[in-house]
């Protein structure tokens, strides 16, 4: 098991930034790998951002490339989202995830690979 707990949500205005926290508990956490996802009212969740467990791969979706860094800290246990140049579209619930599979451009991508979700945290980004 792994409970995962995100923070550094808030309000932001259009071009202003934000950096969220995973701070993961349980099992070891540099054996995972680790994905940011979000939720806006009515859609789907989405991918954003995933990093392999050694913290050098890392793969973006195109609508946050260039404006989004994901890392992670495995003394730490904790996973990090920058995000800079925000834009309203960003506003969401941004969800940490942890999956024990393998790291593919492909498989990061898929909700159903995640085993363990944090509970989210609220991004809003107004104009």
């Amino acid at each position: 098991q792994v409970q995962l707990v995100e923070s550094g949500g808030g309000l932001v205005q259009a071009g202003g930034s934000l950096r969220l926290s995973c701070a993961a508990s349980g099992r070891t956490f540099s054996s995972y790998v680790m994905g940011w996802f979000r939720q806006a009212p009515g859609k789907e969740r989405e991918f954003v951002a995933a990093i392999s467990r050694s913290g050098g791969p890392t793969y973006y979706a195109d609508s946050v490339k260039g404006r989004f860094t994901i890392s992670r800290d495995n003394a730490k246990n904790t996973v990090y989202l920058q995000m800079n140049s925000l834009k309203p579209e960003d506003t969401a619930v941004y969800y940490c995830a942890a999956n024990d599979a393998g790291f593919s451009r492909v498989g990061v991508r898929r909700v159903k690979d995640y085993d363990y979700w944090g509970q989210g945290t609220q991004v809003t980004v107004s104009s």
